[in-house]
């Protein structure tokens, strides 16, 4: 097969594409046929040598797919009601830039009706991970409010539509008026520029000075000490990136007093059953809007598979709203 390999730690052209034997499903697992695959932070992470991963996992990048299957463990299949030739996107600990690629059944879900393999390809790692953050462990309810930090990344548009989706208002910060104005069109109801507004006074503001109840993060750093400002009484903060540094200093008697809640968690390396708990989750509560397109996929660029590198560049300047996503 095909495949996009980290040639040594580095930028955007260590990224190189190879031939490499195609990978064998064990129990458990299902053999994909890979049409589309998405990019995302930690693939960005793991090239420059900051991410490795978990033990088992295949070298090659990539948490994310879209194929067809075409070999596994049939009993697994059977009991998943899956079979030979069924369009499903997956999500894996790693080896997604290839053109075959195992996952565990139970992290496979079916292609929503109506959808592109690469449409497909841009749901499971963004899906998993706004799912298990913003409403299994901040455990976000309908008529609360969530701030989001990074509302343009491909995290930030699915916590936009899934949270709108399910009765939440939904505030994000983003770095430009242009992408202010691409959340507000996906249904954030407040846009906060960070560059030029202070997103403390304004979440404030926004919420006739009671706080929100949930905020994603995936800054960390300074941003934690004024997340703990703009949180409502027994408000839930949970970090899930470090872009801002993985220091912080707060007010503990702001937490203690006004019962607020901050966590944070990685995805790759929990067990093989949490995420196909998340994955049954999805299924029965979200999978039904995205077949009726209630949640639409923001695709900011779809490439060559074999563009890996440029894709990664395009990552990292930032210019990107949504997901993006290569297609052999």
């Amino acid at each position: 097969m095909k495949a996009i390999a980290i040639s040594r730690p580095g930028g955007p052209e260590v990224l190189q594409l190879i031939e490499r034997a195609d990978p064998v499903a064990g129990a458990g697992e299902c053999l994909i046929a890979v049409e589309a695959y998405g990019i995302n932070r930690p693939d960005v992470l793991q090239r420059k040598g900051a991410y490795p991963p978990p033990a088992g996992a295949s070298d090659l990048p990539g948490l994310e797919v879209a194929g067809r299957i075409i070999g596994g463990d049939a009993a697994a299949l059977a009991a998943a009601g899956l079979r030979l030739g069924d369009a499903v996107c997956a999500l894996v600990a790693g080896g997604g830039y290839a053109e075959r690629c195992v996952a565990p059944v139970g992290q496979c879900l079916p292609v929503p009706a109506g959808w592109s393999m690469a449409e497909a390809a841009s749901l499971p790692e963004t899906f998993f991970t706004v799912w298990s953050n913003v409403f299994e462990r901040a455990a976000l309810q309908p008529g609360e409010s969530l701030l989001v930090h990074g509302g343009s990344s491909g995290i930030g548009v699915t916590a936009i539509q899934l949270a709108k989706a399910l009765g939440s208002r939904v505030l994000v910060t983003v770095g430009s008026a242009e992408k202010a104005a691409a959340c507000v069109r996906l249904g954030a109801d407040v846009a906060i520029n960070y560059r030029e507004q202070d997103f403390v006074a304004e979440a404030k503001a926004a919420t006739g000075g009671r706080g929100v109840d949930v905020i994603l993060d995936m800054v960390a750093g300074d941003y934690v000490a004024r997340n703990v400002q703009c949180l409502a009484d027994d408000g839930r903060a949970v970090i899930i990136a470090v872009q801002g540094g993985v220091k912080a200093e707060f007010d503990a008697g702001q937490v203690l007093r006004r019962r607020l809640s901050i966590t944070g968690s990685t995805l790759r390396p929990r067990s093989l059953a949490f995420k196909a708990g998340i994955a049954r989750a999805l299924r029965e509560r979200v999978w039904p809007l995205l077949e009726q397109r209630r949640i639409a996929p923001v695709i900011y660029r779809e490439l060559p598979a074999a563009e890996a590198a440029q894709a990664h560049a395009l990552m990292e300047s930032g210019e990107h709203v949504g997901k993006i996503v290569l297609s052999w």
